[in-house]
């Protein structure tokens, strides 16, 4: 934001409304932040990146995800235009999981970010040592 002067005009409400605001607590970018940056939501996106992925094989690449949880991840993120639901009329039922564009689009920021945690860890690890130590001592 600019510096304030009197030739400062803040911009259109119907042009902040159209981009959002995150730091407003009604802002309905935090439903879409939270379920993009969740645990869940981060690691179904990396994992849709491969390629489209029966559940099974989504919970299975995803350890620790239980079932309610990948259901209800993928429910956001379908609702949030992230992930196509393909289901096949076929016994016992076949339903798949895909990227969407925009989904593609979200992965890919979430992965450099995932990315960046993987390639800093030795450093954070170093940060909780020091405080462990810093806690003992």
């Amino acid at each position: 934001m600019p510096e304030p002067n009197e030739d400062y005009t803040p911009p259109p409400l119907s042009e902040r409304m159209q981009r959002g605001d995150l730091m407003a607590a009604a802002c309905p970018s935090r439903k879409v932040l939270k379920h993009v940056t969740s645990r869940w939501g981060v690691l179904v996106l990396i994992a849709l990146e491969g390629g489209t992925l029966r559940f099974s094989e989504l919970r299975r690449t995803i350890g620790g995800v239980s079932e309610r949880m990948l259901a209800q991840t993928l429910q956001w993120l379908e609702a949030d235009g992230m992930v196509n639901r393909t289901a096949h009329d076929v016994v016992p039922p076949h339903v798949d999981y895909s990227l969407t564009p925009l989904g593609q689009e979200a992965a890919e920021k979430v992965r450099l970010l995932a990315d960046w945690i993987e390639f800093n860890l030795p450093r954070i690890a170093e940060s909780w040592a020091d405080r462990q130590s810093a806690a003992v001592d």
